[in-house]
């Protein structure tokens, strides 16, 4: 290991207001004098980045997040990211029947893989290449609807392709007409026909106990679900609404209702649907940073220059400030560790998270439970909600010196500060990242713990910033201090 030691850089203030602005309780903050009231900033604050692997980044998502799709293979900063998506459709209601028992009698138009779009993360004019299997029907494949799956893990093996299309993403949000659905936001995956007469040829034992549409499980052993990936050059993630009108499997159909030898045919449709009751799914998010600056900066001893933070499952930096534990006390007015983002133009397409999120690593906690809030300054009201804008998770916008529109974040730790100068707080190391949510211990200890979610960003897998970390030439991390003596 490698002893660093940093002079405390301390910038004062003297008989003027005080010149670098604060978003909340600027009027509950007396003017500096030079005298009374001081501010100042230490520039020692270290930055760690890490990121998060898979014995540690344990997430799971519920069918009602967004889930998402796609390949961003050109990050230079975050390197690659590869997102699939896998669920099951199914008919409305069992017995089901497409309205002739005679297999003989259905024929086959298409069948198209229809899914709810949302949104597009990252460049939407690269075009990519999105492929739908089965997923393989073997006693292995445990893909079941009261089941969460880990986002780092394939939950299934799939081998046979059922269709596939090439498209750039921004095409999705284009009107779509077809039998009965005209609309927009639309992923559309038209399948193999054969697919198609095999799911009709099902109905001929539809009454049996046996029969493929009798029942649920009847069904699953048909026809276990699908999994949909993009397998070509791309540059962005698609999200989708599982639970939306427009994620279905759409059957096109000709049914033969003459009873005699003279076809009669009638061209229909059928849907399967993906009920968030009985229908598994499984968003699969992996991260490859081989080759990027990230993966470049962590692992040292010497703290970075620059901060890489990236979505779940992603990246997350150790922040630590030595210099607070030689701090005499004083009276803390505002206390803000300052992060500021470094502009780079990929930012404009591969867009930072919304929210960051900046809680307390505790040693005397289990290793895979060590994390809590930032004791004082992290609350919540009686609805369950956090103070997450007081805190300072939303950022402000502002300029770098270059004119770039960045944002700044602000942290307000001035309580938990304040118990850590006087004695009756534990100096913690801090961790910053951008999670989805975070289950972690919430109270000030000793003895008043609980186990809280924090829910922070409204989806997993997009958003990635740069930040000024430890001595940046020109953004540097800081803890900015006003406050008295006593």
């Amino acid at each position: 290991m490698i002893a660093i030691v940093t002079s405390v850089a301390i910038v004062f203030s003297a008989c003027k207001k005080i010149n670098e602005s604060t978003e909340l309780g600027g009027g509950l903050i007396p003017p500096v004098d030079g005298i009374n009231t001081f501010d100042t900033s230490l520039y020692n604050v270290q930055a760690f980045n890490d990121t998060f692997g898979l014995m540690t980044d344990s997430f799971r998502i519920d069918n009602s997040q967004e889930f998402f799709m796609g390949k961003i293979n050109n990050d230079q900063f975050f390197g690659k990211t590869d997102a699939r998506v896998f669920l099951e459709l199914k008919p409305t209601i069992f017995p089901f029947s497409f309205g002739n028992s005679n297999p003989a009698k259905l024929f086959i138009d298409s069948v198209v893989l229809i899914m709810d779009y949302v949104e597009t993360y990252g460049d939407t004019n690269i075009v990519q290449t999105v492929n739908v299997y089965e997923i393989d029907q073997n006693p292995s494949n445990k893909f079941n609807s009261d089941s969460l799956y880990l986002i780092r893990k394939e939950p299934v093996t799939y081998s046979s392709l059922l269709g596939s299309r090439t498209f750039a993403p921004k095409t999705l949000g284009d009107s779509i007409k077809a039998l009965r659905d005209t609309t927009v936001n639309q992923m559309r995956i038209r399948l193999n026909n054969s697919f198609g007469s095999r799911l009709l040829s099902y109905d001929s034992t539809k009454t049996s106990i046996n029969g493929a549409y009798a029942n649920d499980s009847a069904f699953k052993s048909k026809l276990k679900g699908f999994a949909i990936r993009s397998m070509s050059t791309g540059n962005s993630l698609m999200g989708f609404n599982l639970n939306g009108v427009n994620t279905k499997l759409a059957i096109y159909y000709r049914n033969d209702t003459s009873s005699t030898a003279t076809p009669k045919l009638d061209t229909t449709i059928r849907y399967f649907v993906f009920n968030r009751l009985n229908c598994a799914s499984a968003n699969y998010i992996q991260r490859d940073y081989t080759g990027s600056a990230l993966a470049a900066s962590v692992g040292g001893s010497v703290p970075d220059p620059a901060i890489y933070i990236q979505g779940i499952p992603g990246s997350f930096a150790t922040i630590k400030i030595p210099d607070l534990a030689t701090l005499s006390n004083r009276v803390i007015h505002r206390a803000e560790l300052i992060i500021e983002q470094l502009y780079d133009v990929s930012d404009t397409i591969l867009k930072p998270p919304t929210l960051l999120y900046l809680d307390a690593i505790d040693p005397t906690i289990s290793a895979n439970e060590k994390f809590r809030t930032i004791p004082y300054d992290v609350s919540f009201s009686s609805s369950g909600q956090f103070n997450l804008f007081d805190f300072g998770s939303f950022p402000s916008m502002s300029m770098d010196a270059s004119g770039n529109k960045i944002r700044i974040w602000k942290f307000n730790l001035s309580r938990y500060i304040q118990h850590v100068l006087n004695g009756t707080q534990t100096l913690y190391d801090l961790r910053l990242h951008a999670p989805f949510a975070v289950s972690e211990q919430f109270g000030i200890p000793p003895g008043s713990d609980i186990r809280v979610q924090v829910n922070v960003n409204n989806t997993i897998a997009k958003g990635r910033v740069r930040l000024g970390g430890t001595n940046h030439p020109n953004q540097k991390i800081r803890l900015r201090l006003v406050y008295s003596k006593l």
